[in-house]
């Protein structure tokens, strides 16, 4: 018999989601995320990143407009109903993505599309290289530019971490998309992944094609 260890709320939740995450790796469809790799960051681009995710959130879509958050919504929600049934789950998820996405200047379609070749919209998916949740974001980001104490499994860090990552990569790539993503997932010079999220973007959340010049190749 082991003796019974007092554990704070904060780490008992981490270790739950822990948990959680793995007894559904055996159930959830496999995630798509690649072997991402760790590369060394300037200081003014660790400082840049690191504020980046540091900022505090707000409880808003980012949408600003009541009608038009009303209608990407609804629009959204109805797309993503048969993936994820609960309407309050579905909703949350969407603000974040709208707000997360439209903070780092990413289109929020376009994230949704890597959450579905990620993650297939799974919160707790976890990797076999241990990328986690919805945006499977790798674990080495939060010791390079946040902190140790962080949930990757939590909606808005996740997202913010996902976003922030991508935009990062966008940024470095020239507005080059395709290489972008590649990078995200790690698997650059391979156009399987990007294709992926291209087409799902393309065929399940665009709402008037791919605008983004960043598309054409």
């Amino acid at each position: 018999m082991f003796p019974a260890v007092s554990i704070p709320s904060s780490q008992a939740r981490h270790a739950l989601a822990a948990l959680l995450a793995l007894l559904l790796l055996g159930s959830a469809p496999a995630v798509r995320a690649g072997q991402q790799r760790e590369e060394p960051l300037s200081a003014s681009v660790r400082s840049l990143l690191s504020r980046s995710v540091a900022d505090s959130p707000t409880d808003h879509s980012g949408l600003g407009d009541e009608t038009a958050e009303r209608s990407w919504l609804a629009a959204m929600s109805g797309r993503l109903g048969t993936r994820m049934p609960d309407l309050r789950q579905r909703v949350e998820l969407l603000r974040t993505v709208h707000y997360e996405a439209t903070r780092a200047g990413l289109e929020p379609e376009l994230v949704l599309a890597v959450i579905q070749v990620e993650s297939a919209f799974h919160k707790y998916a976890v990797s076999n290289v241990g990328a986690r949740g919805y945006m499977q974001v790798m674990p080495f980001w939060l010791r390079d530019i946040g902190s140790a104490s962080q949930d990757l499994f939590h909606l808005r860090t996740n997202l913010r971490y996902g976003c922030t990552i991508l935009r990062y990569y966008v940024d470095r790539e020239h507005g080059d998309l395709f290489r972008a993503l590649g990078r995200y997932n790690g698997s650059l010079g391979q156009p399987d992944y990007p294709s992926l999220v291209l087409q799902a973007w393309k065929s399940n959340w665009a709402s008037q094609g791919l605008s983004s010049t960043a598309l054409a190749r």
